[in-house]
C-alpha cells in the first residue's frame, strides 16, 4: 500500500474508532486504584445512601449524575470484576471482568433510588450489549449492582415497566448483579468531563448524553446547571 494511502486509511480508522483510549495518556498511570470505603471515610460520606451503576464511559455517567439534585458526590471506578486493585488498561483489555462504573452518594431526603434509576436508563443505552456508542467491550456493559433485595426488586420492576412503554426499540440487556466491591479509578479519570471540556471525546460523545439528561429531567437538575 502506498504511504499516502496508508496515512489516509489510518486517519479513517481513528476517526471511526473515537474511543477514550485515543484521548488519554498511552502509558499506564502510576496512580493506584483503591476500595471505595477509603474514599467514603476520607470524605465523611458514611451518612449518605449509595448506588452503583455501570453505563459505558464513566466520564459520561459521572457528569450526568453530578447535575442531579440530591446527589452529593459521584466517583468513577470499576465494579463487577474479579481482580483486586484493577487498573484502567487491564480493565480495558478485558482481563479483570470489571465494568466502568460510578459510585453515587445521595441524600434520601431529596431523591430516591428509583428516581436515580430512571435517570440512569436515560443517561446511557441499556439495549446495546457490551457497547455504548464508539466504546466496545465488556467494560462498557450496562449493569446495576444492587446492595439490598429491595433495590433488586425496584430494578427489575422498573426495567419491566420501561420495556412495556417501549422507551427503546430493543429489549434491555442490563446486567442486574449483587454488589461486591467498587474500586475508585485513577485520579486522572475523576471529574474528567468538567476539567477537559474541549476534549474531542467529551464534546462528541459525553456532552450529548449529559444534555439528554438535562433535557429529560429538568425538574431534577441542580440550580447551577440549569440553562
Amino acid at each position: 500500500m502506498p504511504f499516502t494511502a496508508l496515512l489516509l486509511f489510518l486517519g479513517l480508522f481513528l476517526s471511526c474508532n473515537n474511543t477514550r483510549t485515543l484521548e488519554i495518556p498511552i502509558q499506564e498511570s502510576n496512580e493506584n486504584t483503591y476500595p471505595v470505603k477509603e474514599y467514603t471515610e476520607k470524605k465523611n460520606l458514611e451518612s449518605y445512601a449509595t448506588a452503583v451503576f455501570a453505563g459505558g464511559c464513566f466520564w459520561c455517567t459521572e457528569a450526568a449524575f453530578e447535575r442531579i439534585e440530591g446527589v452529593v458526590d459521584v466517583i468513577s471506578g470499576y465494579s463487577g470484576g474479579q481482580k483486586t486493585y484493577p487498573g484502567y488498561y487491564e480493565v480495558g483489555n478485558g482481563t479483570t471482568g470489571h465494568a466502568e462504573a460510578i459510585y453515587i452518594y445521595y441524600d434520601r431526603d431529596k431523591i430516591d433510588y428509583e428516581t436515580l434509576l430512571n435517570v440512569f436508563f436515560i443517561a446511557h443505552d441499556p439495549t446495546t450489549l457490551n457497547r455504548q456508542g464508539p466504546d466496545v467491550g465488556e467494560e462498557y456493559r450496562s449493569a446495576v449492582f444492587y446492595q439490598t433485595d429491595e433495590e433488586k426488586t425496584i430494578i427489575e420492576k422498573l426495567i419491566s415497566e420501561l420495556e412495556a412503554k417501549n422507551i427503546y426499540e430493543d429489549k434491555f440487556v442490563t446486567e442486574v448483579s449483587a454488589y461486591d466491591e467498587f474500586w475508585v479509578a485513577e485520579g486522572y479519570h475523576q471529574n474528567y468531563y468538567e476539567l477537559h471540556p474541549d476534549n474531542s471525546y467529551v464534546s462528541r460523545v459525553s456532552r450529548p448524553k449529559v444534555e439528554k439528561v438535562l433535557k429529560t429531567f429538568p425538574a431534577l437538575i441542580k440550580a447551577e446547571y440549569r440553562k
